[in-house]
């Protein structure tokens, strides 16, 4: 297992700069009164493709030898992921295969089509995805690029907060949602690198709590197909993110879905930008513990703002 460094971050940094957006970090008067802290949004949401997941995906697929990527690339993602590789191997101009459950965003699903790549739908549960996906690899040689057990994707991912630290400097903690746990270990990677008193908060859906458990217990536990509204935070850690959050992450917040659906339209009101709930997660877990963030400052990363605007979960609920 190869553990990325931060030598790793700074080449993924130069490589994907031409592809993505540097995004605004945006503060709030409001979610600072509500919080007791000085919050500084890194809006990932504004990023190409909607999400953050364009940065690890494109540091993959612009990694690749000519020859590797005369295959394509393949993957299995519930949205993010899928749409980030679709859109990076567009720009390189090779072909991207997606495997995605047949519950997923029918948002997300049509901005795989606008970018090119093609779908094979799977039922809604890890161990589907992974077996359509190997069936997959092994007819037409793709290269895998893992949504986020890869060296290549935490990398890129790392991206992120490094631009964050650049501008707005010191931060008590950063707080970002965990699933697979892709950007909370670019996270650690950067920030245990340059500014190692930061504490690092993963925040999870209290319905996909299989992260916080693992982190309880000292391992991994899987769990496959919980149902939360945070589609995104669906997965599980595998072997290279546990690394990151067993080492580095201070403790992992979790949040019900009425946090969540709660904290998604208090964005959208109050802040005038578009997040999708996997995002607002980790601001309800912010608001729900005052006490840990009081008088702070504190990094929010809003990962993604791909939502079905046919489903609103405040008009569901």
């Amino acid at each position: 297992m190869y553990i990325p460094t931060y030598d790793d971050v700074q080449a993924a940094h130069e490589r994907i700069r031409p592809w993505i957006h540097r995004t605004p970090v945006l503060t709030s008067t409001t979610l600072d009164r509500m919080s007791g802290a000085e919050l500084f949004f890194k809006c990932e949401n504004l990023q190409k493709a909607g999400a953050f997941k364009v940065r690890g995906a494109t540091n993959a697929v612009f990694s690749l030898t000519a020859e590797e990527a005369a295959h394509g690339v393949a993957t299995h993602s519930s949205g993010n992921h899928a749409l980030s590789l679709s859109r990076a191997a567009g720009c390189r101009g090779i072909p991207c295969t997606v495997i995605m459950p047949k519950t997923a965003s029918q948002a997300k699903m049509r901005a795989v089509a606008d970018y090119g790549g093609e779908i094979i739908t799977c039922k809604p549960s890890l161990e589907d995805r992974e077996r359509t996906l190997e069936a997959l690899v092994e007819r037409t040689g793709a290269n895998f690029v893992h949504p986020y057990n890869d060296h290549r994707v935490i990398a890129g991912q790392a991206t992120c907060s490094r631009e964050l630290l650049e501008d707005v400097g010191e931060l008590d903690a950063v707080v970002a949602p965990i699933g697979g746990g892709g950007m909370i270990s670019g996270t650690s990677l950067t920030v245990s690198t340059i500014a190692p008193d930061t504490r690092i908060y993963a925040a999870e859906p209290q319905n996909a709590d299989d992260a916080y458990r693992s982190f309880k217990a000292g391992h991994i536990i899987e769990d496959d197909a919980p149902d939360t509204v945070a589609d995104g935070l669906r997965v599980s850690l595998r072997e290279l993110t546990w690394h990151f959050v067993s080492s580095y992450v201070t403790d992992i917040l979790l949040a019900t879905e009425e946090d969540i659906v709660d904290a998604m339209r208090l964005v959208w009101e109050r802040m005038k930008i578009v997040i999708e709930p996997s995002s607002a997660v980790a601001v309800a877990t912010i608001l729900n513990n005052p006490e840990l963030f009081r008088d702070q400052r504190v990094g929010v990363i809003l990962t993604g703002g791909n939502v079905d605007m046919y489903k609103l979960p405040w008009l569901t609920k």
